[in-house]
């Protein structure tokens, strides 16, 4: 069941342990696809009413496979006061090519007229690679909230590509794979939505300030031990359920177990993931 008592802690520490002032909310690691209608709208309440005056952006996440209901949920977050709305392709029957993606998103931005719209790009989850540069092509007529992606692929030279062509539109590209974002700021990605920024987000601060200066060397090392650190737990396993694992460790906030078909993390991951964790000498330690 879902625990809206702990969302007020989990935005003071997000705020003031890891300087993380934008959340994302519902979407793969708050398993927002497990949860039914009514559950998304209360998470989204709680997070915009305790985020309110402490953190920027509250965008909701509203994909769903049936239309009527991703509308609905759309509608519910422009009347709560999110900053913005984001939607995955449908994974199920899925669209084909742009046009037919291109249709659905429409349709549900079309019921937040005032909020900006993000697509939410995840293949390796919905099976749907209708490359984002094709996608952007004339988005902005047919959905004029269009504001940016979520880009959660590994797919650089499509990344790339959007940013090169869409540098007049001003459209963000927030970008979704956490152990590759030095590389994707490399190429002009302007923000980062993700798992680990929960508990690592203070490291990726750092990481992000010393690629603006440009510091190379330093951003670097941040991006090597958050990848030594993902590497050693994805051979474990590692997926939402473990995600939930280390953001209760490091937190003190139970994050609690995972619904089906999602399995609890082991003991034994939770405590070789710790030991890993607190082995890691960041840069700031000293």
């Amino acid at each position: 069941q879902i625990n809206l008592s702990v969302i007020r802690q989990y935005v003071d520490y997000l705020v003031s342990e890891q300087n993380v002032k934008n959340v994302f909310v519902n979407g793969t690691t708050g398993e927002g696809l497990s949860l039914n209608i009514q559950e998304r709208k209360q998470l989204a309440e709680e997070w915009v009413c305790q985020g309110k005056d402490k953190l920027d952006h509250v965008i909701i996440h509203v994909g769903a496979l049936s239309l009527p209901e991703s509308q609905e949920l759309a509608r519910h977050a422009a009347a709560i006061g999110a900053s913005g709305i984001a939607v995955i392709a449908p994974f199920f029957f899925k669209p084909t090519n742009k046009d037919e993606l291109i249709a659905f998103l429409q349709q549900v931005a079309s019921e937040a007229p005032a909020v900006p719209f993000y697509y939410y790009h995840i293949p390796p989850l919905t099976g749907v690679k209708v490359c984002v540069e094709e996608l952007l092509d004339g988005i902005k007529e047919q959905i004029p909230t269009f504001q940016g992606v979520k880009f959660s692929d590994t797919d650089l030279l499509d990344l790339a590509q959007c940013i090169n062509k869409n540098e007049r539109e001003q459209f963000a590209f927030l970008y979704g794979v956490d152990e590759q974002l030095l590389s994707a700021l490399a190429i002009g990605a302007d923000g980062a939505v993700g798992s680990t920024y929960n508990y690592l987000g203070q490291k990726t601060n750092l990481m992000l300030q010393a690629f603006a200066k440009p510091d190379l060397v330093l951003a670097r090392k941040y991006q090597f031990l958050t990848g030594e650190f993902l590497n050693f737990v994805i051979k474990l396993g590692f997926g939402v359920a473990q995600t939930k694992a280390v953001m209760t460790f490091v937190s003190g906030i139970p994050m609690g177990p995972p619904r089906l078909p999602l399995v609890d993390a082991s003991e034994d991951f939770i405590v070789k993931a710790k030991a890993k964790l607190d082995s890691i000498v960041w840069p700031d330690d000293d």
